[in-house]
């Protein structure tokens, strides 16, 4: 059976050359990175070019990376450590949302313990309301974290104006420290630091065709954060516990990767997910684009549909019956009928968002799977919808109906 995999907002397919990188540090050098003996030198030698690569990716300093082993430990690092460094010049933090779980949660973390914690909204393509934004800062606000790049929606932000809002805004009283989220950007579209303005960002190899169990946080030279994880001297005190050399040597070369190919993957990318938009477009009714409408201020490889008339979750299941590999935007992290919260943020009608799937694509899809999905999507829409009694319904009378909590179904 075929299998076209297009969720790659969950993880990427190794690159060979990236697999190739990490062999000889997985069975020759061995050696711990921080013994001195000549296996522990080689191990730390190849962390450190590892570490210089990674950080040329973003345009930072060698010395401002640190290591971690996914997203969300360098998110909750960034978040949790940057608020206990700061809390004594107060204790308001902003966060976007639509930020990912390891933000939302960490802030759940800080809120009880004495944090107070500011959502600033987002329009209906996920843009961050700016005004909003600048009425949310605050003398004791020591904290901003918007994320770059949403996988879900794919939305990207413009980063680099927020920071100015907020390093420039006369309202705040001390140093507010700018966070972003860039795990579903980077590798995908052009990350700089230096030219953001950022304090701190996070990214990760496993959504740019590097291996999983590896992920960094940058930390601006200066900036002052508390570790998460007692123990040794690794990551300069920042990060305890032994690295994963070869991982980090695999992320290294990711990171060389992507520098290489990134205009050409990107076109190709765009060609492929734009085809897939339009195709959908005209061969399936009752079907709406979510996230921006203008491409550019998309990420290449994000495709968000809500489908009106079927539920999300069967429609995952047929297309992988099919070979094809989706997510779903119903929340199927939480394992419930909810809507997840970034389709709620940009207020999609709940009896529609029902019916949302992810398609995300990398350099490894090809314009064949594309086709083939554009020639089996439309059959299964028309399967779910002759099962629905809302479809039914509506093809009789005109009429939609939706659930109305606490009551039976009524017509709207």
């Amino acid at each position: 059976m075929r299998q076209i995999y297009l969720d790659n907002q969950s993880n990427t397919k190794l690159d060979k050359r990236v697999f190739d990188s990490m062999m000889p540090f997985l069975i020759e050098y061995y050696g711990n990175p921080q013994s001195i003996y000549s296996l522990g030198v080689v191990s730390k030698d190849a962390l450190e070019l590892a570490r210089c690569k990674v950080a040329s990716l973003i345009n930072a300093d060698a010395e401002e990376i640190i290591f971690t082993s996914c997203g969300s430990e360098s998110n909750n690092l960034a978040i949790k450590g940057i608020a206990e460094a700061l809390k004594s010049s107060g204790r308001h933090i902003i966060i976007s949302s639509i930020e990912h779980f390891s933000i939302l949660n960490s802030i759940k973390k800080l809120e009880k313990e004495g944090f107070d914690v500011s959502f600033v909204p987002v329009d209906d393509k996920g843009n961050i309301d700016e005004l909003r934004l600048k009425e949310m800062l605050r003398k004791d606000t020591i904290l901003v974290s918007i994320q770059y790049a949403n996988p879900e929606i794919g939305t990207i932000q413009d980063i680099k104006k927020l920071v100015s809002i907020v390093k420039q805004n006369k309202n705040v009283g001390n140093f507010v420290a700018f966070h972003t989220d860039a795990v579903s950007a980077c590798g995908a579209i052009p990350v700089d630091v230096k030219d953001f303005g950022v304090d701190a960002l996070t990214f990760s190899a496993s959504t740019m065709h590097g291996p999983r169990g590896v992920a960094a946080l940058y930390i601006k030279r200066g900036l002052k954060i508390n570790p998460q994880i007692d123990g040794g001297v690794q990551e300069n005190s920042k990060r305890s516990g032994t690295e994963n050399v070869p991982a980090i040597v695999g992320f290294g070369k990711a990171c060389e990767v992507v520098k290489e190919e990134l205009v050409s993957k990107n076109r190709f990318i765009c060609k492929l997910r734009d085809r897939l938009i339009s195709g959908l477009l005209s061969k399936v009714e009752y079907i709406y684009l979510n996230g921006p409408q203008a491409q550019e201020n998309r990420l290449p490889g994000n495709v968000n549909f809500s489908i009106e008339f079927i539920e999300g979750e069967s429609l995952f299941l047929l297309l992988d019956a099919k070979g094809v590999m989706v997510a779903s935007g119903s929340a199927c992290a939480s394992k419930n009928l909810k809507l997840s919260h970034v389709l709620r943020a940009i207020d999609i009608d709940a009896a529609i968002g029902q019916g949302s799937i992810i398609f995300t694509l990398s350099k490894f899809n090809t314009k064949e799977e594309i086709e083939y999905v554009l020639e089996e999507f439309p059959s299964i829409v028309r399967r779910l919808r002759d099962m629905s009694p809302l479809y039914s319904h509506f093809v009789h009378t005109g009429k939609r109906r939706v659930i109305i909590p606490g009551t039976n179904f009524g017509d709207v």
